[in-house]
């Protein structure tokens, strides 16, 4: 017969409680949720059905609304490609991280392309450090490109920014540069899938980033060659507007109305919506959609002819802020987490995605405390919570920077006319420039003093062009900038 002292009995419970105690520790660090990002290029909120359109086929977009939180007022801090991705996986303003401009080849590929975001811990480095596997599908443009990057062992991606097309194009793929004949966008979705398959039992961060629909040049000349040819070809597209170009316009303005740009661009759009029909449908189907964020944005918005414009801010002279370049869809989903159904009106800005995502995820104490962030977090906006909020955002390109609050939007330029003023309320196209009026002087100048207490805070000298600073990225005001050149790491690790 055994005997059982008090002592030993409460040891074996202590015992027992501690391995229960570890298996549902364990299983807490399990639930951390998967990352998907997908993030689309030159792409105008305007173009989606969940934010208004009536022409553009985008169900499986409009359904990632439906299941989570869609942000009306989301704004880029900057019109090009590498400075919004940039601020987008640093949380930075390009007078921190001194991305200026989209990267020339040179920084890209070559014996001086560098990472242009090495010495800052990024959104996938951090994630990385947190015990994620990373994986890049798609357009990179943050320099070195041959090369995975910033905690991605997963990596395809182009050996430049631009896109001259989607099909015959060159991509990079185990560090080297090949041709790729099918459709670009088809291609970043089944290296996605392809990733999630690989690492669906493990914690995973996908930055799926297409380089769709973009909506310039010779890509927009190409033939549609999607599914969508024989419906969009019929189709007139009232939805981009078919006003008189503005003076302006630097280029492009002579495609707005053109059919044949516009539908192109449409099917891209919708090209990029089967894509996330594929991405979602795979997360269901391996189970890990209840456990999977989900966050769906562009790098900055593109005007298909809105306010007698179309492109981007650096296809205007003197190169500008408005709305149309600035303003993106941003959508947050993860079932039973996440609001579903939400439309979230507060003013947001791409460089407060970093603090909200390290947040969500428990992650904030990775957070660096230098160089300061501008962003704030509104993870508890995405379960519900009302939390203080000042509506403004920032923006900064090149010679050009702009505070916009939700009636009106001040526009300073570094050694170029003119200063803009625009009351947006009444002026939502802003054409009617009221800096010159006196009975705004006194708002002119709030603002003015915002724009400049927010850049005082947060410039580096090192980066800030508009006090000496320098630049990794070519200037297209280069002529205003005459002492600034182009940055180069004193070694290449080549």
């Amino acid at each position: 017969m055994y005997r059982f002292s008090l002592s030993c009995v409460v040891r074996c419970l202590i015992v027992l409680v501690c391995l229960v105690s570890a298996r549902f520790l364990s299983a807490a660090e399990q639930k951390r949720p998967n990352v998907v990002i997908i993030m689309t290029d030159n792409h105008g909120e305007w173009t989606l059905g969940c934010y208004g359109n009536k022409d553009i086929k985008t169900p499986h977009i409009d359904q990632l609304a439906k299941e989570g939180t869609l942000f009306t007022r989301a704004f880029a801090n900057n019109a090009v490609c590498s400075p919004t991705r940039a601020t987008f996986l640093t949380g930075l303003m390009p007078c921190q991280h001194g991305v200026h401009c989209y990267l020339r080849p040179r920084i890209q590929t070559g014996p001086d392309s560098y990472n242009t975001l090495e010495e800052f811990k990024t959104i996938p480095q951090i994630l990385h450090d947190a015990g994620y596997v990373c994986g890049l599908s798609g357009k990179w443009h943050l320099g070195d490109n041959l090369y995975p990057q910033e905690g991605f062992s997963y990596w395809i991606t182009k050996p430049h920014g631009g896109s001259a097309g989607f099909y015959n194009q060159k991509v990079i793929e185990h560090e080297k540069i090949r041709e790729e004949p099918t459709y670009l966008t088809d291609l970043w979705t089944q290296h996605g899938i392809k990733f999630i398959k690989q690492n669906q039992d493990k914690p995973f961060f996908l930055f799926l980033a297409y380089n769709g629909p973009y909506g310039l040049g010779s890509a927009m000349k190409e033939p549609i060659k999607n599914r969508f040819k024989d419906e969009y070809e019929k189709m007139t597209f009232p939805s981009f507007p078919r006003e008189k170009a503005q003076p302006w316009n630097f280029n492009y303005g002579d495609w707005i109305g053109d059919l044949g740009i516009i539908r192109k661009y449409a099917a891209e759009v919708s090209g990029v919506d089967d894509g996330v029909g594929q991405i979602m449908q795979t997360l269901k189907d391996l189970g890990l959609r209840e456990n999977t964020l989900v966050i769906f944005t562009a790098d900055q918005g593109l005007s298909g002819g809105h306010s007698g414009y179309w492109g981007m801010g650096d296809h205007t002279r003197p190169l500008t802020a408005f709305d149309w370049t600035m303003t993106i869809p941003l959508i947050f989903s993860q079932p039973g987490q996440i609001v579903e159904g939400a439309r979230q009106k507060m003013m947001v800005a791409n460089y407060d995605v970093y603090p909200t995502l390290l947040n969500y995820l428990g992650l904030q104490d990775k957070i660096p405390a230098k160089p300061a962030r501008p962003g704030r977090s509104f993870a508890p906006v995405l379960k519900g919570k009302q939390i203080p909020w000042k509506e403004e955002v920032f923006y900064e390109f090149e010679n050009v920077r702009a505070v916009r609050t939700p009636d009106w939007k001040y526009i300073e330029r570094y050694h170029e006319k003119p200063n803009e003023l625009y009351h947006l309320t009444r002026d939502p196209e802003e054409h009617n420039n009221l800096i010159d009026h006196r009975e705004y002087a006194q708002k002119k100048d709030e603002l003015k003093q915002q724009l400049d207490q927010f850049f005082t805070k947060y410039a580096d000298p090192k980066w800030d062009i508009w006090h000496g600073g320098q630049s990794k990225s070519v200037l297209m005001t280069q002529k205003l900038f005459p002492k600034t050149y182009l940055y180069l790491p004193k070694s290449q690790k080549k």
